[in-house]
């Protein structure tokens, strides 16, 4: 099992959904965060004052996989997030050592 975890613009998170529920994905844990990369950050305008803004905001999705899922689940991110543009994100994947689903007790991959 993997936990996949994808960085990406947070007006993609419908597209992102819309793709892995087409493979059959429908779980995931969704966090509003901000990021600071090659992005950089911009100048925005307030009341009349400028000011830097330096985090730019992201959404982290978290997706437990088997490891059959995961190439084209990392496809059907990539394809649904870019835009071509810098900042769309990163996917970072890490072994997941086990998982349990709480209700019934189920455990590794057929508690995903």
């Amino acid at each position: 099992m993997k936990m996949m975890t994808a960085i990406i613009k947070p007006f993609k998170l419908d597209d992102v959904r819309e793709a892995l529920q087409e493979m059959g994905i429908a779980g995931m844990t969704v966090d509003e965060v901000k990021g600071y990369g090659r992005q950089k950050g911009h100048t925005e305008l307030y009341r009349g004052a400028e000011y830097r803004v330096e985090f730019q905001p992201k959404i982290k999705i978290q997706i437990a996989l088997s490891d059959g899922e995961l190439d084209d689940a990392i496809d059907a991110v990539c394809r649904a997030a870019s835009t071509g543009k810098i900042g769309d994100g990163k996917i970072f994947v890490t072994p997941l050592q086990e998982g349990i689903r709480i209700r019934t007790g189920e455990t590794g991959e057929d508690a995903l």
